[in-house]
């Protein structure tokens, strides 16, 4: 049976999202994408060129996207603080196990790698750490954290940890990634806290 020639660009995106939460770099395939979304890999070179083509449209999709991400948390919490944590278990995700850990590092040293990647790579973490210094400005601004708690430090401070700290997970693997990351933020945000939030 022929697979259908018609697919958004969503859904190929979506498709190969799925791929990618399964499968190292080497098997990311054009083949197991069309297999994922239900066309041909002809379709795909079509449409992108080539697997680095779409990954390119991936990373700058995801780059477009990641102030959102942080904003629609924002939209589920009252609390700036709250906004981070959430933020921090998400991240956790991407650790979810060793095994996914070390393929989403993978993809990560394809991205630094690649300069068309690695700019969308820089340009997400960009927005992401923007986003996050609103959040620690709102905090103070609310009176969740102490004045003297620099935003744009304190931004950068979390994103160190963010990174540091599921690296230490993933090699130490007590407990779970969320947990270890939890830990490793509160200790960064205890001197700054005023109150409970």
């Amino acid at each position: 049976m022929a697979r259908p020639q018609k697919a958004t660009d969503e859904q190929i995106f979506s498709a190969a999202y799925r791929v990618m939460q399964r499968v190292a770099p080497p098997d990311f395939t054009l083949g197991a994408i069309a297999e994922e979304a239900g066309v041909t890999a002809g379709l795909l070179v079509q449409r992108f060129g080539s697997k680095r083509g779409l990954l390119v449209r991936l990373a700058e999709l995801s780059a477009g996207a990641s102030a959102g991400f942080i904003e629609g948390l924002r939209g589920r919490y009252d609390s700036p603080l709250a906004v981070l944590r959430a933020y921090v278990d998400c991240m956790a995700d991407l650790a979810a196990s060793p095994e996914a850990f070390a393929r989403n590092l993978a993809y990560l040293v394809d991205d630094l790698r690649d300069p068309d990647l690695r700019h969308h790579l820089e340009t997400r973490a960009r927005r992401t750490r923007s986003a996050i210094t609103k959040r620690r400005a709102e905090a103070v601004a609310r009176g969740e954290l102490a004045k003297r708690a620099n935003p744009k430090r304190l931004a950068r401070t979390v994103e160190t940890i963010i990174g540091g700290s599921m690296l230490t997970w993933a090699t130490y693997r007590e407990g779970t990634a969320v947990r270890w990351m939890r830990q490793d933020l509160e200790l960064v945000l205890a001197p700054f806290l005023k109150r409970k939030a």
